[in-house]
């Protein structure tokens, strides 16, 4: 079955037929003719929001349910809604992406946040061309194919060692006295949750702390505190990436400057709900890894990032809690204020009453 939607626009205000002619584009709709559009029945409810808008202008909108005549124009319909050109053209994309990946020098890092940002590029492109394949076929799955591959590849290219999430369990309350003057390990050439771990540990957990940097962190010696590779003793657990298990297992979660910090490591190291400091940070710390091949000089860059980020996220959790306080200041005093007038008020009203009273009792007092 397929709903088909007839339109007619009204002449005027352009900018709704405007409005509205994006609105199919943005569907993804077959167009029959011009005012005659058609979406995959159990899709309906997508048209509900154009139909809408058109009649709230004075044009009409008629939603109808209709079958192919004959196999021949079922073809025909469902040809409106192949999308084999945008999956071919999004796979030669994630191609010239891989071979940029393979072609770099080996060992390299600074290509690193430019790979990021493509591989994310692709991810979110091939979700658009989902987002109205309405009747996904064989092209569909093999981009799915083709997109966990060249996650593979770039884990390959710039991830070798790339924790994997443990399973999700109790973090273990730590005494951060316990954790004083120690080497801690991880891998080589550091990207934002390695930088953002070395800087709260030496910020928060251990400031006298040594780092150790190892293309295989596995060798580090015994003793060395391990960060965000497989097996080590700080690394993911669940969705958390290393950073929040450090937070967590040192019990500074409460902090909201930290809390801020944390949504911006989890989304440049494992996506999710995107912030909008990201794309900056991310190209400041790949700035900085292109200018620092020592990586503790990259770290020692990078701590004036994050120290800087701080202060910000500080300062805005502080000025939303003075504005709080002002608040109740505020609400406090004008409740205090409308007792005062009431008492005021109260005290005005028993005056007259207590006078008048004093009067009676005189004129009885006399003889």
């Amino acid at each position: 079955m397929w709903s088909l939607l007839l339109l007619t626009l009204p002449t005027q205000p352009n900018a709704v037929r405007l409005r509205v002619w994006r609105a199919l584009k943005a569907l993804g709709c077959g167009a029959l003719r011009d005012g005659a559009y058609l979406l995959p029945a159990e899709h309906e409810a997508l048209f509900d929001g154009i139909t809408s808008e058109v009649r709230a202008h004075g044009g009409s909108a008629t939603l109808l349910r209709t079958s192919a005549a004959d196999e021949a124009q079922q073809h025909e319909f469902a040809a409106l809604f192949d999308r084999g050109e945008a999956y071919a053209a999004w796979q030669r994309e994630a191609h010239a992406s891989a071979a940029r990946w393979a072609a770099g020098a080996a060992g390299a890092a600074s290509g690193e946040p430019e790979a990021r940002r493509s591989l994310r590029a692709l991810a979110d492109a091939l979700a658009d061309i989902q987002r109205t394949d309405y009747l996904p076929g064989s092209a569909a799955r093999e981009a799915e194919v083709e997109l966990a591959a060249l996650r593979t590849a770039f884990d390959a290219r710039f991830s070798r060692g790339e924790p994997r999430a443990a399973t999700e369990h109790h973090i273990e309350r730590l005494d951060r006295r316990r954790f004083q003057a120690k080497r801690w390990c991880t891998r080589a050439r550091p990207w934002v949750d390695r930088l953002a771990c070395a800087w709260l540990i030496r910020r928060f957990i251990d400031e006298e702390a040594q780092f150790l940097w190892f293309e295989d962190p596995t060798r580090a010696p015994r003793g060395a505190l391990g960060f965000d590779f497989d097996g080590a003793l700080f690394t993911h657990v669940g969705n958390k990436v290393s950073f929040e298990v450090l937070v967590l297992s040192f019990g500074l979660e409460r902090d909201t400057a930290l809390a801020r910090i944390a949504a911006l490591v989890h989304f440049l190291d494992a996506g999710g709900i995107p912030v909008p400091e990201a794309p900056g940070l991310e190209a400041v710390l790949g700035g900085l890894q292109a200018l620092h091949a020592d990586d503790d000089a990259l770290v020692a860059a990078s701590n004036v990032v994050f120290d800087a980020l701080y202060a910000t996220a500080s300062h805005s959790a502080g000025s939303r809690a003075a504005q709080t306080a002002a608040r109740t200041a505020a609400q406090s005093s004008a409740q205090s204020s409308a007792q005062s007038a009431a008492q005021s008020t109260a005290q005005a009203a028993r005056k007259p009453a207590a006078s008048a009273a004093a009067r009676a009792a005189a004129r009885r007092a006399k003889p």
